[in-house]
C-alpha cells in the first residue's frame, strides 16, 4: 500500500538561501552579496574587473532585446565571473581554450562560475597501440 503526499507547489519553487528568484532580482547588490559563499563574496566585494564588467554590460543589453522577443547568445573567455540573479534565463558560450560551449543559465546556477559548467579538458579514452609504441603496450588484452 503506497501512500501519495502531495507536495504544495511553493515547495518546488526555487529558493537561493531562503529567498525567491523574484526577491534576488529586486534585491540591493549589497544585499544579495551577503548571501553569498565567502569565496564569491569576496571577489565581489574587491569589484568587477573591466572584462566582468564589459560582459555584465553585454548581459544588461541582451535582457533588454529579450523583452522585445529577440533571442541572442553572448560570447564570452570572462570564465572567472559570478553567475547573478538577472543572467538567469539567458545562453552564454563560455571559452574553454578551444571552443565555445553554450551554458544556459537556470536558477540552481546562482552563485557558482561561468567556468564550472564548461570543462576543459575530456576524459582520456585510450585506443590500440600505434607506431613507434613500446614493446609492453603491443600485448594489451584482446576482448
Amino acid at each position: 500500500m503506497a501512500i501519495e503526499i502531495e507536495i504544495p507547489p511553493e515547495w518546488k519553487k526555487f529558493r537561493y538561501r531562503g529567498k525567491t528568484l523574484e526577491e534576488l532580482l529586486n534585491m540591493p547588490m549589497d544585499e544579495f552579496i551577503e548571501l553569498l559563499p565567502a569565496r564569491q563574496r569576496r571577489s565581489l566585494k574587491r569589484g568587477l574587473t573591466k572584462a566582468q564588467v564589459k560582459l555584465l554590460a553585454k548581459i544588461r543589453k541582451v535582457r533588454q532585446k529579450k523583452l522585445t522577443g529577440k533571442k541572442a547568445i553572448i560570447k564570452t573567455h570572462v570564465r572567472d565571473m559570478i553567475i547573478l540573479p538577472e543572467m538567469v534565463g539567458l545562453t552564454i558560450a563560455v571559452y574553454n581554450g578551444r571552443e565555445f560551449i553554450p551554458v544556459r543559465i537556470v536558477p540552481e546556477m546562482i552563485g557558482h562560475y561561468l567556468g564550472e559548467f564548461s570543462p576543459t579538458t575530456k576524459r582520456v579514452q585510450h585506443g590500440e597501440p600505434g607506431l613507434k609504441a613500446t614493446r609492453s603496450s603491443m600485448y594489451v588484452s584482446l576482448k
